[in-house]
């Protein structure tokens, strides 16, 4: 993106993320694929882990009855960010193990 543009022109950006959903675009994504693999549809599971005082959140998610885990741990408010990263974790293998799946 040029640096020069200015910022009034980017108000018709906006649809791109709405904050309501709780859906994302790598769970979108990886819903998306389930069903072109004929697969259940994922099935996201939180797992957290008491370090120090604080507890950190991850997820896992189920697909192909495989379970992947998110790569990073999280606070409790960035749940949505544990399972994208297991979503995208997800991807990533299906990509590997999935033959008919388009490239990303």
């Amino acid at each position: 993106m040029p640096s020069s543009s200015s910022s009034s022109s980017h108000h018709h950006h906006h649809h791109h993320h709405s904050h309501q959903t709780t859906s994302s675009p790598w769970q979108q994504k990886l819903e998306e694929v389930c069903r072109e693999c004929d697969s259940p549809a994922p099935d996201y599971q939180l797992v957290s882990d008491r370090r120090g005082g604080r507890t950190a959140w991850s997820s896992i998610v189920v697909v192909f009855n495989t379970t992947i885990q998110a790569r990073y741990w999280y606070d409790g408010k960035n749940l949505n960010n544990a399972r994208e990263d297991a979503a995208e974790a997800a991807l990533n293998w299906l990509h590997q193990n999935c033959g008919h799946t388009q490239a990303y």
